[in-house]
């Protein structure tokens, strides 16, 4: 495999790790400057220029891209995608990850655990927000804040109200997050590469300092986490469109929490904690992987004239309940299932004789006509009516 890693720090731990794990595993590997590229486009030969030449074959593209350069960053590595290169984060994923709100906005549709927070622009929204979130004390967060930096634990209202108006004042975009008093100080960065979380630690604060981020100066401690955090790290991953990431959750009192999404996660505070060969297990993943090209579902299915691919619920009372995939009909239609989701299982290509259970979902691909009368009505998020107090009545003169 000949594997490009895009990053502008060679000499960084991370980088150099991955270069020594690709070399010790037989493969050619190259550290190229993601600023260093040059991006050329014509009709049907998307290509790209490294320092003026252009660019060689290259089997797979390991991203490392500093928050610093994300457009041009994830520009690049975009190009990689049009030439069918595989590469181990989409630009997608990398973008996604890296707007804390846009990425706590993708999450929220689904079923994983974030703490409740805000965004405002107006000066007479932030209290309300504040109070929404459950009051003071909150964390005050900038959007595009790394390493820690830009996270800021504010004790009273009037203390936030303070810090939020300054932020504004400078085009500071901020958010207003609950603060979760019952993780003390500590979070969990777990390590997820495909779909598995290969290593985690916990990060504790050390002193006053409430932000666990090893460059904070926090203690790490190597983590094996149960079923509950492990499924949270790599659906939140999945969710994100990433292959090789760090989260980190704080541990709540009703499960995790995900506070964000690493697209370009350090290796050195991990694998120093843990001893294990991350790195290794990433170039692993990618050289696995090469052989699989990346497909454009959406122009596939939109060629495939009246099929698509949707899930289908078996809710209690359904007429498919005790009965197996072939005994339901399904395929007499025109669909097939291609995956059955059980509780938290996952079973790929059910079996015909695999029997369906109330609560169970099968992603299923077939005529979508067929299909429509399958597929349980939208419920549009059902809010709880408001009991709003009434104004006192008029009293007499």
């Amino acid at each position: 495999m000949k594997l490009a890693v895009l990053s502008c720090s060679p000499k960084c731990y991370s980088t150099r790790r991955i270069r020594e794990a690709a070399r010790q595993r037989g493969h050619q590997v190259r550290v190229l400057n993601t600023l260093k590229f040059s991006i050329d486009l014509e009709q049907g030969e998307p290509d790209l220029f490294f320092k003026q030449k252009r660019l060689s074959h290259y089997d797979a593209v390991l991203p490392r891209i500093g928050a610093s350069i994300t457009y041009f960053g994830t520009a690049v590595v975009r190009q990689f995608e049009q030439m069918d290169v595989f590469c181990a984060n989409s630009s997608a994923g990398i973008s996604n990850s890296r707007d804390k709100l846009r990425s706590l906005q993708i999450l929220s549709r689904h079923h994983i655990g974030i703490p409740a927070t805000t965004f405002v622009r107006d000066k007479k929204d932030v209290l309300p927000a504040i109070e929404r979130v459950g009051g003071a004390p909150v964390i005050i967060k900038l959007l595009e804040g790394t390493q820690g930096v830009g996270v800021i634990l504010a004790d009273s209202v009037k203390i936030a109200e303070a810090i939020i108006e300054t932020l504004q004042s400078t085009k500071q975009n901020v958010l207003i997050q609950k603060f979760v008093a019952e993780s003390k100080g500590r979070d969990i960065r777990a390590f997820v590469i495909g779909d598995q979380v290969v290593a985690a630690m916990r990060r504790v604060a050390q002193g006053q300092e409430f932000r666990s981020n090893v460059h904070r100066g926090g203690r790490t401690e190597a983590l094996l986490l149960d079923e509950n955090y492990r499924e949270t790290a790599v659906r939140a991953a999945q969710i994100m469109g990433l292959r090789v990431a760090g989260v980190d959750m704080l541990e709540a009192k009703d499960g995790p929490q995900v506070m964000e999404v690493n697209s370009s996660p350090g290796l050195e505070g991990i694998e120093g904690c843990t001893r294990l060969d991350i790195a290794g297990a990433i170039v692993d993943y990618i050289a696995a992987q090469v052989d699989f090209p990346e497909l454009d579902l959406r122009q596939r299915l939109t060629v495939s004239r009246g099929y698509g691919v949707t899930e289908i619920h078996i809710p209690e009372g359904s007429e498919y309940i005790g009965k197996t995939i072939s005994e339901s009909g399904l395929r007499d239609k025109d669909i097939n299932a291609l995956t059955l989701y059980r509780g938290t299982a996952v079973i790929p290509n059910p079996r015909a004789d695999r029997q369906l259970e109330p609560g169970d979902r099968l992603l299923c691909f077939g005529r979508l006509e067929a299909m429509r009368d399958l597929i349980p009505a939208k419920v549009r998020g059902k809010r709880r009516p408001k009991v709003r107090k009434l104004p006192p009545p008029p009293t007499s003169p």
